[in-house]
């Protein structure tokens, strides 16, 4: 039933780039009008978490995601404090004896700067053909809002839910959930349940969906090198006084070689190494090199020879410097040797690395590598371990047959090169795996100027939750701590890349 109702509720789901227009607003067909209008109010709040700025921005926004979940029915609604930014919580509880999804999102994004790139005002949720434009459009909060759209028409059928159902909403992802951890520990009963869903990851093109079962780990760290107390004279001192920005480039200088793999005494020791049978089905069915280096808008690939592109950005580990700054940054000249200089760091870790080893391999490099002249501080500020999940557990069987059910194919698997720190936290915690079912595009321009979510996919996304639930609720309450999350052994790698994922 519910089904039929989302059929009469959305526009009819176009051609992939053809356009969507609202239906007329009378009976269930007004519902995507209005479900469009929500998704356009929420993009509106400029939840940044990062920026101290934006604080009453976030909360604002948990605040109306807890109203419009009371709204659509759900119970035990409330909004916790956390150190910085809130968590937002509701549940739906049908049956003790039925199963439990737990859904999250993040509310919070990231920043628009640089501002004059944006074509389209960052928070305005203009709608100009398939998309949907605004920063957080695709992340996270169109993803995670078809979740709570397919909860709403569930609900209106007026049927009990197959399941139940808890929702947990984070406005501290992009900043590395420092504060999850600690709430998930506190209230680990409450979040109890079997399976966990996440949307914030891409298919493999709006015409073909995937299933992610991996994800990267990472290392985020500032590295600052000191010098002098204040600023000098660069003609009285220059040559006399080692410059910290000097040494600061040395030393990044030579966390590579010049085959563009890691250098860190024993970085790859503990990388596991993927089976020919995952090799071969990622390069089947992934990008190829000319489609990823087109998206990146380069011309030349860089890094670790032997693999493709999509291997070194999924199953190989790397290391971006991704912020640097020291000295005089404004116009004309100054001629100063600075005190201080600083990098970003951003490590992305491969199966069976773990962050904390990386490191502490990262500590000895600078320990052994640092002039005497200055003084290196180290502060690591993100640290996640890589996830993967069996492609045979019967979740990811489940999700497989509900993109066949919402976007009319199956959907093939593929890694990610992101981190989410939740779901390692999920499995740790909680002992659940967690479904990583994204909706994104690889070009909707994520943290980016002009980011857009392909309106299209919202509403194939809407069909597909709906379709996971039923599955889920089929599969009766079958504990995920009895299924294995990783694979184990290159024949099990074998089967699991020769078997259709909609089984």
């Amino acid at each position: 039933m519910a089904s039929s109702i989302l059929q009469a509720a959305a526009p009819r789901v176009a051609p992939v780039g053809a356009p969507v227009h609202p239906p007329p607003s009378r009976g269930p067909a007004a519902w995507s009008s209005r479900f469009l209008a929500e998704l356009q109010e929420l993009v509106a709040f400029p939840s940044i978490s990062t920026d101290p700025q934006y604080a009453g921005a976030v909360r604002a926004c948990a605040d109306w995601l807890a109203r419009h979940l009371r709204g659509l029915g759900l119970d035990g609604v409330r909004v916790f404090e956390t150190p910085r930014h809130p968590v937002v919580y509701a549940e739906k509880r049908v049956h003790p004896a039925r199963p439990t999804l737990l859904i999250y999102g993040h509310y919070d994004v990231q920043p628009v700067a640089p501002a004059a790139a944006w074509t389209v005002p960052p928070f305005g949720g203009l709608v100009r053909g398939p998309r949907l434009y605004g920063r957080g459009a695709s992340d996270d909060k169109g993803q995670f809002f078809t979740h709570l759209k397919a909860l709403e028409i569930l609900l209106q059928t007026g049927r009990p839910l197959p399941l139940n159902v808890k929702v947990l909403l984070e406005g501290e992802e992009e900043i590395g959930s420092p504060h999850l951890g600690a709430f998930i520990r506190e209230h680990r009963d409450r979040l109890r349940a079997d399976w966990a869903v996440l949307s914030d990851t891409n298919l493999l093109s709006a015409a073909q969906p995937a299933l992610t079962y991996g994800l990267r780990g990472s290392l985020s760290a500032e590295l600052e090198v000191h010098g002098p107390a204040a600023e000098l004279h660069s003609g009285i001192f220059g040559g006399a006084v080692l410059n910290p920005l000097q040494a600061l480039c040395e030393l990044l200088a030579g966390l590579h070689d010049r085959h563009g793999r890691v250098a860190l005494p024993g970085f790859y020791d503990a990388v596991r190494p993927a089976a020919p049978a995952e090799r071969a089905y990622l390069r089947r069915h992934g990008p190829p090199d000319a489609q990823l280096l087109r998206e990146a808008q380069v011309g030349q690939g860089w890094g670790e020879a032997g693999y493709s592109l999509y291997e070194r950005t999924t199953l190989r580990p790397s290391l971006s410097i991704t912020g640097l700054g020291g000295g005089y940054q404004g116009a004309g000249i100054k001629s100063v040797i600075p005190p201080r200089a600083a990098a970003k760091l951003s490590f992305r870790l491969a199966p069976g690395q773990d962050p904390h080893a990386v490191e502490r391999q990262l500590r000895q490099y600078l320990a052994r590598r640092t002039p005497p002249q200055v003084r290196a501080t180290l502060t690591a500020q993100l640290h996640a371990r890589p996830y993967t999940v069996a492609p045979t557990h019967p979740v990811m069987r489940a999700a497989g047959r509900a993109y066949a059910t919402g976007f009319g194919r199956r959907p093939v698997l593929q890694r990610s090169g992101g981190t989410i720190p939740v779901v390692t936290l999920f499995e740790e915690e909680l002992g659940i795996p967690t479904v990583l079912m994204g909706f994104g595009l690889p070009d909707d321009r994520k943290h980016g100027p002009d980011e857009f979510l392909h309106l299209p996919n919202f509403w194939r996304g809407i069909q597909t939750s709906l379709a996971f639930m039923r599955e889920l609720g089929a599969l009766g309450r079958l504990r995920s701590g009895t299924q294995p999350l990783l694979r184990q052994s290159s024949g099990q790698e074998r089967e699991v890349f020769a078997e259709p994922i909609t089984q």
